[in-house]
């Protein structure tokens, strides 16, 4: 049987594990895939992190697949390091062709990994692209120290059955997601305070009065100026009737009174 290894924490798990190892099964005709959880991964702080029964839970349900297995064979066994876990694997399953497969985030800080060269010459490894990543893992320590082992992707469905060290790089996948990510949101929306209820009142608090709107403004605008012209025009109209007046006065004055009245004005 071709099986790939697919170790981590998975807290928590995301879409961007299961399209690593559905793309590593396609390319490497793999039969099965077996997710390793670990107890604790001992390059991370593992303070925060959630109970193993609860992340092969949340595995489990991501999963959802025939082919892979998800299990929690390291605290099993009583293993931390990956070294150790293949090593314990291919005493028991001699006939068994395992492949590890990581993604290139991993393949950066795989130097760092307890035995790493070791783990190169103990097993075929597959990395898996990932969109940031795969920017420097090809120059990381151990990418430049491995190079002359590597195969081209083209070839990759020959790699379970290749001698170690051997690995290739698979392209395809973009998934920007990331454990670590999703891990650090996780636990600002647990610190994050809680916003108190506002206090109950006996009486409903009055609707807050709606602004003018611009065209109610223009509107109120508009009304204002035609009271102001109309005022105008009543002014004039009266103006226009009290002189009218006093023409229809003076006409109805006796012409022999006005002159009279004009000559005693000249006294």
């Amino acid at each position: 049987m071709r099986i790939g290894l697919f170790g981590g924490s998975f807290d928590p798990p995301h879409r961007a594990h299961l399209d690593a190892c559905l793309l590593a099964m396609k390319r490497l005709k793999l039969d099965r895939v077996w997710w390793l959880v670990t107890p604790g991964n001992p390059l991370k702080n593992t303070s925060h992190l959630a109970p193993l029964a609860e992340r092969m839970a949340a595995a489990r349900r991501l999963a959802n697949h025939p082919r892979i297995d998800v299990t929690g064979l390291e605290a099993v066994i009583n293993t931390r390091y990956t070294y150790d876990t293949i090593e314990w694997l291919h005493a028991r399953c001699p006939g068994v062709q395992f492949v590890w497969i990581m993604g290139a985030d991993n393949l950066r800080h795989f130097h760092r990994w307890q035995k790493w060269r070791p783990i190169a010459e103990l097993i075929p490894i597959v990395v898996v692209d990932r969109p940031g990543p795969s920017l420097y893992a090809s120059n990381s320590t151990a990418a430049q120290a491995l190079w002359r082992f590597r195969i081209p992707e083209e070839a990759a469905a020959s790699l379970p059955g290749r001698r170690p060290p051997v690995w290739t790089y698979l392209h395809g996948l973009k998934s920007v997601l990331s454990s670590t990510a999703l891990r650090a949101l996780r636990e600002k929306s647990k610190a994050a305070p809680a916003q108190p209820a506002p206090a109950a009142s006996a009486e409903a608090p009055k609707p807050a009065a709606k602004p003018a709107t611009r065209q109610a403004s223009g509107q109120k605008k508009s009304r204002s100026k035609t009271a102001t012209k109309k005022k105008a025009a009543a002014r004039r109209g009266a103006s226009v009737r009290k002189t009218a007046g006093k023409a229809k006065a003076r006409k109805a004055v006796p012409v022999s009174k006005r002159g009279k009245a004009s000559r005693k004005g000249a006294k």
